[in-house]
């Protein structure tokens, strides 16, 4: 083969070209939402810092780069910024309740502070909880991007349009995934390898409601599946290891993988799994 023959065709390189000409997304935009992603964790928790901060000009700062970093990406400018820092108190309380849920429930967990800085779960719920303030304010792709930012950190996936409640615990974390159409409730605690997926994937079912419901004080153990946008688990239910669950179960359940049928839940949270 010759120099010449080895050459791209004129015509693809013209399609290449077209394309960009085309491209209307800022160039660098997944760059941005990964540093907007980054300094939005250092802004709201010195755990992620690598300088301290502490003097309120220095803190005004952070946030006005925080601002610049987001404009980009927002369709209507300032007022969409103001709503989204407006709802950062909200956001911070959460993920401070959502910690303690850690914590508390998991007895290899010491302080508040090791959750923060070591469980890729909170990372991953943080950077989720700015996303879905996002997409509840219409911006379109950056929720995904910081998202995905989680994804590649942690290997848990959740959308930014899943509903989620709080004090929510992921505990060790990867090859968790949570549908778009999702909703969680309060204190539901989830561990590895958890899928709360869609039963059928079709395009046309794309403003269904494709993904579970998940009450309560719901316990679902490492590598459940639970799939399908009329699949309801009910308050105060374990859901065991292994499970494949695509049917609803009432409150106070317990499904396991080897009998795969419901118990009611005993007071005491003392149970023999068998998985």
């Amino acid at each position: 083969m010759t120099v010449t023959d080895a050459t791209l065709n004129g015509t693809f390189l013209d399609r290449l070209c077209a394309a960009r000409r085309a491209h209307r997304l800022p160039l660098d935009l997944r760059d941005r939402a990964d540093e907007f992603g980054r300094a939005l964790l250092e802004f709201l928790f010195p755990h992620f810092a690598r300088v301290a901060r502490p003097e309120r000009s220095e803190v005004a700062a952070e946030e006005a780069r925080l601002r610049d970093l987001l404009a980009p990406a927002l369709e209507e400018g300032q007022g969409q910024a103001n709503l989204f820092f407006a709802s950062l108190p909200g956001i911070y309380d959460s993920l401070l309740a959502d910690a303690d849920a850690m914590c508390q429930g998991d007895p290899a967990a010491s302080s508040r502070d090791e959750v923060i800085l070591a469980y890729p779960g909170f990372l991953a719920i943080a950077l989720y909880r700015a996303a879905h303030a996002l997409h509840e304010l219409e911006v379109p792709l950056f929720p995904r991007l910081l998202t995905e930012l989680a994804h590649r950190e942690t290997g848990i996936d959740i959308h930014p349009a899943a509903r989620i409640g709080s004090r929510f615990a992921i505990d060790h974390g990867t090859g968790v995934v949570i549908g778009e159409t999702a909703l969680l409730g309060n204190r539901v605690r989830i561990y590895q390898g958890v899928t709360l997926g869609a039963a059928a994937v079709r395009k046309e079912l794309s403003r269904v409601k494709r993904h579970p419901t998940i009450g309560n004080n719901v316990v679902i153990y490492a590598n459940a599946t639970i799939l399908g946008g009329d699949t309801i688990v009910g308050d105060d239910s374990i859901i065991g290891g292994n499970v494949w669950l695509t049917h609803s179960v009432p409150p106070k359940s317990v499904i396991t993988h080897r009998e795969h049928e419901r118990r009611e839940r005993p007071a005491e949270d003392m149970l023999e799994f068998h998985l």
